[in-house]
């Protein structure tokens, strides 16, 4: 299932309270069923990479992951922000 990491399913290092109220960045995705993108194939969990504290770093990381998975067509990963004062809807 896609959706916004919860504890302990993300890679990355965790930051104290004076940080957070800033957004941060993430690098998304992983293998995917199919080129819809829409399920994760068999056995697979989407990949939370991050927190990065700004857009060039997280684009960095993305354009890494991007470039060591070009033949693979059901791969892809995108950038999401997340700021804790604004979190996503859960409706």
């Amino acid at each position: 299932m896609l959706g916004w990491p919860k504890a302990g399913d993300v890679q990355g290092t965790s930051e104290g309270p004076e940080r957070a109220s800033m957004t941060r960045y993430w690098v998304v995705g992983g293998e995917y069923s199919d080129t819809h993108f829409a399920r994760m194939a068999a056995g697979q969990k989407e990949q939370w990479i991050g927190p990065f504290e700004d857009y060039q770093d997280a684009m960095a990381e993305w354009q890494r992951r991007a470039r060591s998975s070009v033949d693979r067509r059901n791969v892809r990963y995108r950038i999401e922000t997340f700021d804790p004062e604004h979190p996503p809807c859960s409706d």
